[in-house]
């Protein structure tokens, strides 16, 4: 006869999983200290070198190319091997690579070389999260959870951005590289050593016995189902490509404004480099509260589905990101004002993509696989946008620019009308 969960059980279960989303927030924001700094640094870089955008744009691209393998491939193996282990990984060795790249003294190639190989390690850090968060929280509260836990990539940005700004003025550009190293390695020793990957391995019930109220306090793996099963849940699923595709648009718009916003309002809107900086906080400000209203939407209002919240904020993202070019830069309060809209439609839809729609599709088992396939085809898109957004800036104009990021938002709503499609047939 199975028994029942104690009282003791469920609080045990309740402090862990407090202990751990906030242990994988803190740790997957910190990986964002090492990645969205380059988007600060890059006019001091052109200036000192005499770099091009298009430069730039490969140095970009680069990332998001050696990302996008990389997810595919840490996403099978974040199901496969230990979440604790490949996290702290990949977490150091991306503050190695960004510690390096402040000696790069204006060489394209070893850029281009120290870049990818960081977008390759920071591929390590949001599947196996995602994974993480999978054997942790059940089915019902996913969407809020995950909604919560995209926050740390949002906010994660803003402090990089923020950081970032503030190095900039006094101490230079190489600093935004080597001080953000630094964090970085502290909070992947802290997560090492703290974190555990499924309940069941300390001796508490999985999420499935949680869910059926079931007393297990075996201590037990969290048992891979193979590779082969893995690979056919993500690749055999047509609704999972529809949803890659999503985020492929999406990171298109995503990655054009956070890498190449305060190049724009530099440029453009005639700020300095570190009050456009600042100004640029305001898409993951905004973003924040876009992520928690979207999880809490798709839980609350449509019954667990993500489809039909994330193509509205994709529609009208597409909508603020044109009135964002028409708007004239010197009313600065009115284009603040968009800019907070755009960066509330972007990571709504976004954490639904690439967190809660991937459980969704792959149960906790393939979790970190689909995240990983799914956010892997987006980098594509990010890979277009870093090389693509500075070859028509320089060639055409900025005008040009904005279109393709428009392009890009109402191609991901479209994939999400097949999506809607898939969760009304499931029921």
């Amino acid at each position: 006869m199975q028994e029942k969960l104690t009282d003791s059980t469920r609080l045990q279960i309740k402090q862990w999983q407090t202990k751990m989303f906030w242990m994988m927030w803190i740790t997957y924001a910190s990986f964002y200290l090492c990645r969205v700094n380059i988007s600060v640094a890059m006019p001091g870089i052109m200036q000192e070198f005499g770099l091009t955008k298009t430069n730039l744009g490969i140095v970009l691209s680069s990332f998001f190319a050696m990302y996008a393998i990389g997810q595919f491939i840490n996403g099978q193996l974040g199901d496969k091997l230990n979440s604790r282990k490949i996290i702290t990984i990949g977490l150091i060795a991306s503050a190695i690579m960004n510690f390096l790249f402040g000696f790069t003294g204006g060489l394209i190639g070893f850029m281009v070389v120290l870049w990818g190989i960081n977008g390759y390690v920071q591929s390590m850090g949001w599947g196996p999260t995602v994974k993480a968060m999978a054997n942790w929280f059940p089915g019902n509260v996913r969407g809020r959870i995950s909604g919560r836990l995209g926050t740390s990539y949002i906010i994660g940005s803003a402090l990089s951005w923020l950081l970032a700004g503030t190095i900039i003025k006094y101490y230079g550009w190489r600093f935004t590289f080597w001080v953000p190293s630094i964090i970085c390695i502290f909070i992947a020793i802290h997560w090492f050593l703290r974190a555990r990957n499924a309940p069941e391995e300390i001796g508490l019930p999985s999420v499935e016995d949680q869910e059926n109220g079931i007393e297990n306090t075996e201590v037990r793996k969290d048992e891979h189902i193979g590779f082969r099963e893995t690979l056919k849940i993500t690749l055999v699923n047509p609704y999972v490509w529809f949803a890659a595709f999503g985020l492929f648009g999406l990171n298109i718009v995503r990655y054009g404004f956070m890498s190449w916003a305060p190049t724009y309002m530099f440029e453009e809107q005639g700020a300095s480099i570190s009050v456009a900086a600042y100004k640029a906080v305001a898409l993951p400000v905004a973003g924040v509260l876009g992520a928690i209203f979207a999880g809490w939407a798709s839980d609350k209002i449509f019954n667990n589905r993500r489809a039909p919240v994330a193509f509205i904020m994709l529609l009208l993202l597409a909508i603020f990101c044109y009135l964002f070019r028409v708007v004239p830069g010197e009313n600065w309060v009115l284009s603040l004002i968009i800019l907070l809209f755009i960066g509330f439609f972007t990571f709504g839809p976004h954490i639904l993509i690439v967190a809660a729609l991937p459980a969704d599709f792959g149960s906790r088992k393939a979790a970190s696989s689909v995240t990983g396939f799914i956010d892997a085809m987006g980098y594509v898109g990010a890979f277009l946008t870093g090389v693509g957004t500075g070859f028509l800036v320089d060639n055409f104009s900025w005008d040009a620019a904005f279109y393709f990021w428009v392009f890009g938002a109402i191609m991901a709503a479209l994939m999400m009308v097949f999506v809607w499609k898939f969760e009304l047939k499931k029921g």
